[in-house]
């Protein structure tokens, strides 16, 4: 199996976390990830969540969750989307690369904490994950931008 493109592994890894690994080869760590993803997502109850919320029965969709569990999807989605990338090439001269997607999970996760009180989980957590990504591209805009002008 010949390594994929960058933009194939990210959309696989949006389908389903792990898949984009396997595509790239590394089975063990795909396998893994989609162990959890499986394990986090039946533990949570992330597709009742995801009905509910799509269907605007926010209260519903809150009930439904459990927030223990629904805590650790931000992370470990946001991490094989990264990691898939990395692996299929997509950021190996790119310093800091990995800042938007540390900042994407971690107000992913915040998203997810406060989604008791106002949007519920998926939509919160999306919020946060966007929001996350956006704060941080734009720090690493600025990291790179110190790092040629002191280099």
């Amino acid at each position: 199996m010949g390594k994929s493109s960058g933009i194939e592994v990210i959309l696989w890894s949006i389908a389903f976390p792990g898949f984009g690994q396997i595509l790239n080869g590394r089975f063990m760590k795909g396998l893994l990830l989609v162990s959890l993803e499986f394990i986090i997502n039946s533990q949570s109850n992330l597709n009742k969540v995801i009905i509910s919320s799509f269907h605007g029965d926010i209260g519903e969709s809150i009930a439904q969750a459990n927030y223990q569990w629904l805590m650790f999807y931000p992370c470990v989605y946001m991490f094989a989307i990264w990691d898939a990338y990395k692996d299929a090439g997509g950021v190996t001269t790119k310093p800091y690369s990995v800042v938007p997607v540390v900042f994407g999970a971690y107000f992913g996760t915040i998203g997810v904490m406060f989604s008791r009180d106002i949007l519920g989980a998926v939509w919160l957590g999306l919020l946060g994950m966007f929001l996350g990504l956006g704060i941080g591209l734009l720090i690493k805009r600025i990291l790179n931008k110190r790092a040629t002008t002191s280099g």
